[in-house]
């Protein structure tokens, strides 16, 4: 997911170089969404690994 932000983030910046002004905003905004949801699932996952690894040893 965190590839799929980083892909639309370079799209915005190009767009937003090249004068494209609404995709290139367009472009960022899912760029912004993905990379919080990542973060967001990525912290999930993180605190359940460490709370299932104390439970299982």
């Amino acid at each position: 997911m965190i590839k799929w932000a980083i892909i639309f983030a370079v799209i915005g910046l190009i767009a937003g170089a090249l004068g494209f002004s609404g995709m290139a905003g367009a472009a960022m905004g899912i760029a912004q969404f993905l990379f919080w949801t990542a973060i967001v699932i990525a912290v999930v996952l993180f605190v359940l690994g460490v709370t299932i690894y104390k439970k299982v040893t």
